[in-house]
């Protein structure tokens, strides 16, 4: 029974001492352990397995209990030891939480007297400067009542002076007092409800209102709508009257200034009346000639009357400008069939200078209506366009054809007047326009008809290929024709004359350089077989002469040149026209054009060479090359392409000095078109012997040099071949000895050794090395 009631209490105390997971962590982390007893899940039967885990290890069994009870009675007194010294812990804890109590109770009793204590202090002062903050008010109140007092008394007077002086036009007075009233009457707006200060505001009102009317009655009096000026010059009653109305509603000031100048500009609508002989654009220089007479006279009669900052003097100018603008506008339409490029040139010099005037001598500050905005300065470029660009004086753009080679000098670009009255002038450029079109037509033609009476360009083989004069005469034509007409107007008219320029750049690819490129034939210049194998040099001739080889280097150079300039003729275009119109120049059409009339003359040199060379190669096809018997020198059809590359390369050369990279692409076109038609020969050649393979492999080899020194042949200079161009020569000239030395020691015709090698068979190494291969290759042919 006492074996059972412990093992029951063993159980009750082991379900009682389950921990959670978490608790056994902190345990662990606190009281680290490695003891197997310590362990959460503790196993007694393996505990003892591990202590006996052999029959011979029970021989000390007794050893062992004695060990645990030790273990055990230890235990037991740690445990009596710990709960005896937690016997008193609970009563300790009462007694230090009472003492706490105490002391915050004491604490809160301390701070409940420092705040009424405070308090009391607060009251205390608030006693103390209630009397000062009373006085404070009274004081503050005092002096606003007297300032208030003072401003009424000073409102009144001023009132009663206004009106006193406004009467006996006093304006000097009333310019200063004035100013001083309204001041004033600013600090009453708060007290606008009161009655007396309400019926003071309304006399100041009425006395601005009196002013004005009095002023622009004054005004009218001394320069009435009809009739001329008072005589004697302005007074200083309407000197001060403008003091005035700078202090009155700024209504009153336009009144004024459109009254005076309408006035001033009267006997201006009189004189040049569209039916006025003066009227017209051949005497628009008196137009010009009267306003400045006008804005002199202003100056000494009534510079000191207007104000500096009513800018009068550039305000006559501006509204001259405008009604110019609008009369030279209605009478242009009228008489438009009389307007002649010369005579609208010459009226937009004289416009543009005028201009100029202006924005020399004023400002420009009066200009807000916003239709004139100063210009943009360019940003700087490195276009070579820019250099030596004609600067004509404006006075040489109405003269004869030949003396627009004058130079010019471009319109300022911070001029805030440009446009004011040669705005008007735009709608009529299409005379200039159509002027430009019927003057480059006329250019075009007289250029075909000095190159068809001068003939083609003489060889020249020192200075290189010349580019054609009428090539420069065209451009600097097309930039005096750029600058005019952006002087005259950068927006539509731009265009026009940019589509002007399109068309004869075509022109002159088409009828200049295209329709000039000899053309080419079908003879083949009296060589023969008979003569290559004869080696009769002298009977070789090229199709191509000397001139015209020349000539088509001449165009090829020119139309070099062409493309170079028309691409910096767009880019100097779109920056002369408005910013809002640069998309619409485009002259990639054109540089298109003159591409294509380059690769036209390199592909003429080309087939020149080609077809010269056409003839040796057929006399290689036909020898009987099975008959040759011993490996001499080259042949005579290689002595006849080295004799014709000699004769025009080095010509090709010197002539295309100036433009090296089209000599370059000149000689690769030649490799690939000479090289492959080599080969395509080569196929056609009879049976070939041992020794006429051994021959025409040092024919191939001598060609490979001749074409590998092909762009310095002939040339005291020596100048390494571009590795592009090497490239191409290497490849081809060395398929065509792998031919030879593959198949020309079997007997075989090319053509059959071509199909045997597109089959596949492959090279057995040096010739004579394998007797497989060449059996191989005789069953081949004979299948």
């Amino acid at each position: 029974m006492m074996e059972e009631e412990e093992l029951e209490f063993v159980e009750e105390l082991e379900a009682v001492l389950q921990l959670t997971p978490e608790v056994q962590l902190a345990i662990e982390q606190v009281f680290p352990s490695q003891d197997p007893l310590d362990r959460a899940d503790f196993n007694a039967v393996e505990y003892i397995n591990t202590l006996f885990p052999t029959e011979q290890s029970l021989a000390n069994i007794d050893e062992v209990v004695n060990k645990i009870r030790l273990k055990i009675r230890r235990l037991d007194d740690n445990i009596r030891t710990v709960v005896r010294g937690q016997t008193n812990v609970g009563q300790d804890g009462r007694q230090a939480l009472e003492e706490a109590q105490k002391a915050i109770q004491q604490l809160f009793g301390k701070i409940k007297d420092i705040k009424d204590k405070a308090e009391k202090s607060e009251q205390m002062v608030k006693e103390i400067t209630r009397d000062i903050k009373q006085l404070d008010h009274a004081k503050r109140h005092l002096t606003t009542s007297i300032t208030t007092l003072n401003h009424l008394h000073m409102l009144a007077g001023g009132v009663d002076s206004l009106e006193a002086m406004t009467r006996r036009r006093q304006y000097g007075e009333v310019a200063n007092l004035l100013q001083g009233v309204m001041n004033v009457l600013e600090h009453f707006h708060k007290y606008m409800g009161i009655p007396q200060i309400r019926q003071l505001s309304e006399r100041v009102k009425a006395a601005q209102t009196e002013l004005g009317q009095q002023i622009l009655a004054d005004f009218e009096e001394a320069f009435p709508s009809q009739g001329t000026k008072r005589p004697g010059g302005p007074s200083n009653v309407l000197r001060d009257a403008c003091l005035v109305a700078n202090i009155l509603d700024p209504r009153i000031k336009q009144e004024i200034i459109k009254k005076f100048i309408k006035q001033h500009l009267s006997e201006y609508l009189v004189l040049f009346q569209e039916n006025q002989d003066v009227a017209w654009l051949d005497k628009i220089d008196r137009r010009y000639a009267w306003i400045k007479r006008q804005l002199v006279d202003y100056e000494e009669k009534y510079g000191r009357m207007f104000p500096r900052e009513w800018c009068m003097a550039e305000r006559i100018a501006v509204e001259f400008c405008h009604v110019t603008r609008t009369e030279l506008a209605k009478i242009m339409r009228t008489r438009a069939k009389e307007i002649e490029v010369k005579l609208l040139l010459f009226a937009i010099q004289r416009t543009t200078n005028f201009e100029g005037f202006l924005a020399k001598r004023f400002s420009g500050c009066t200009l807000t209506d916003g239709t004139l905005k100063k210009l943009e300065s360019p940003p700087p470029s490195t276009n070579p366009f820019l250099e030596d660009e004609p600067t004509p004086e404006m006075e040489e753009l109405a003269t004869e054809k030949g003396d627009l080679d004058q130079p010019k000098k471009p319109k300022a670009p911070d001029n805030p007047f440009h446009g004011i009255v040669s705005k008007c002038f735009e709608p009529h450029l299409y005379v200039y326009i159509e002027s430009q079109d019927k003057n480059l037509g006329e250019l075009i033609d007289r250029f075909v008809a000095d190159f068809k009476a001068q003939g083609p360009p003489k060889p020249n083989t020192d200075e290189g290929g010349a580019v054609l004069p009428s090539c420069a005469d065209l451009f600097v034509y097309y930039k005096k024709c750029m600058v005019q007409c952006s002087q005259l107007s950068t927006g539509e008219p731009m265009i026009a004359l940019t589509t002007i320029f399109q068309k004869y750049l075509r022109e002159y690819a088409w009828k200049i350089l295209s329709g000039n490129l000899p053309k080419t034939t079908t003879s083949s210049g009296g060589l023969t077989i008979s003569s290559l194998l004869k080696e009769k040099e002298g009977s070789e001739v090229a199709k191509f002469t000397l001139e015209e080889l020349c000539l088509i280097c001449s165009i090829l150079s020119t139309a070099e040149y062409c493309l170079a300039t028309t691409q910096q003729l767009e880019e100097k275009l779109k920056e002369k026209v408005d910013v809002s119109l640069i998309e619409r120049i485009n002259l990639t059409g054109e540089m298109d054009t003159f591409s294509t009339v380059i690769s036209s003359s390199i592909q003429l040199l080309v087939q020149d060479l080609d077809a010269a060379c056409d003839p040796a190669l057929t006399a290689m096809s036909k020898m009987q090359w099975q008959n040759v018997e011993h490996v001499g020198d080259q042949s005579p059809y290689v002595t006849s392409v080295i004799l014709h590359i000699k004769q025009n390369v080095p010509i090709i050369r010197d002539n295309l000095a100036s433009t090296r990279k089209y000599f370059t692409q000149f000689c690769i076109k030649f490799a690939n078109s000479f090289i492959p038609k080599f080969i395509t020969h080569l196929f056609k050649c009879k049976p070939i012997s041992m020794v006429g393979a051994e021959q025409l492999l040092l024919d191939t080899h001598s060609l490979k040099m001749v074409l590998l020194d092909l762009p310095s042949i002939g040339s005291q200079v020596v100048r390494k071949a571009p590795a592009s161009y090497t490239k191409i020569v290497v490849k081809g000239m060395t398929r065509a000895e792998m031919i030879l030395k593959l198949f020309g020691r079997a007997g075989m015709r090319p053509g059959e050794q071509m199909v045997l090698w597109r089959c596949g068979l492959k090279s057995p190494g040096p010739v004579g090395s394998s007797g497989h291969f060449l059996n191989q290759m005789t069953q081949g042919r004979q299948e």
